[in-house]
This record gives C-alpha cells, sequence and structure tokens, in this order.
C-alpha cells in the first residue's frame, strides 16, 4: 500500500500532502490583497473561474513573509469548507509514499501543528505529511477568511 502524495518546500523543509486533495498547481504571480484579514492571506486570486485565498505557508510555519520567485508555486487545494491557494516555495514532485514509511508524531497533540498527520520517513529524507481539512480549521481568523469568501461570491 502507498499514499500518493505531492511534495513541496516551505522554508527549508520538505511537505507533502495527499494528491486528492489537489485541484492545481500553478504559477504565483500575484494576488489581490484584503484588508483586515491575517496577516497569512496574501490576498485573493481567480483560479479555474473561482476566488480562493492564498494563504502564505511560510508565514503559517515559520511567520515570514514567502518571497516568492520563478520556482514559488501556488498549489490550490479543496478542503471542507472552502478551496484555498497554499504558496509555497516550489512544488517539487508527486511521490508514491509505501504507508510503512509513514510514522505516527506526537506533534499531533501541540494544537498549533494538528494538521501534521505523520512524516514520511524515506531512505535519505524526512517528509511532514500534512491534513489539508485539520490545516484549514486550525487557521487563525478562518471565520472571517469564510466570511469573505461568502460575500465576494455574492458580488461575484
Amino acid at each position: 500500500m502507498s499514499e500518493k502524495a505531492i511534495i513541496f518546500q516551505v522554508g527549508s523543509e520538505e511537505y507533502g500532502m495527499n494528491v486528492d486533495y489537489v485541484i492545481s498547481i500553478e504559477k504565483f504571480e500575484n494576488s489581490t490583497p484584503i484588508p483586515n484579514l491575517p496577516p497569512f492571506v496574501r490576498g485573493i486570486v481567480k483560479s479555474r473561474g473561482e476566488l480562493i485565498p492564498v494563504i502564505d505557508f511560510e508565514h503559517v510555519l515559520y511567520g515570514q513573509f514567502l518571497q516568492h520567485d520563478l520556482s514559488s508555486r501556488l498549489i490550490v487545494i479543496k478542503t471542507k469548507v472552502l478551496s484555498i491557494g497554499l504558496l509555497v516555495k516550489e512544488a517539487k514532485e508527486i511521490l508514491n509514499i509505501p504507508t510503512d514509511a509513514l510514522k505516527q508524531i506526537g506533534l499531533m497533540a501541540y494544537q498549533k501543528t494538528k494538521y501534521f498527520s505523520s512524516v514520511a520517513n524515506l531512505d535519505s529524507r524526512l517528509i511532514t505529511m500534512i491534513e489539508p481539512n485539520l490545516l484549514v480549521e486550525s487557521l487563525e481568523g478562518i471565520k472571517d477568511i469564510l466570511e469573505f469568501m461568502k460575500e465576494q461570491q455574492k458580488v461575484g
């Protein structure tokens, strides 16, 4: 058994997410800034006809803004509550991770990182796996983001 995951880089670390959540991987050009939303929300973009908030994943994890360049990518994911674009340093590959390589880690109980579901322990790499629904639920100010996105859908 294995899990197919998109592997991406944030800071100097590798993270992964089950490909079932991924709608698309896009180049990040720019977003429309939105005042009064949490600082990790870089703004909104239109992806496949839908307005989605752009979440700076480097800011969520490390408290610093991603300096985006040509390798930066927007990973558009669908969660139970809304679609979001995760701004990451680089989308690296799609990888089949053997289920027995996924190790549970003690950080799940820690409130701020409950979205880390496991660590893929591969030969020369450790990849922290992310659960997108828990990620979105744990984002501070998610209610504000949801309200804003609902208003945009009414206007649009």
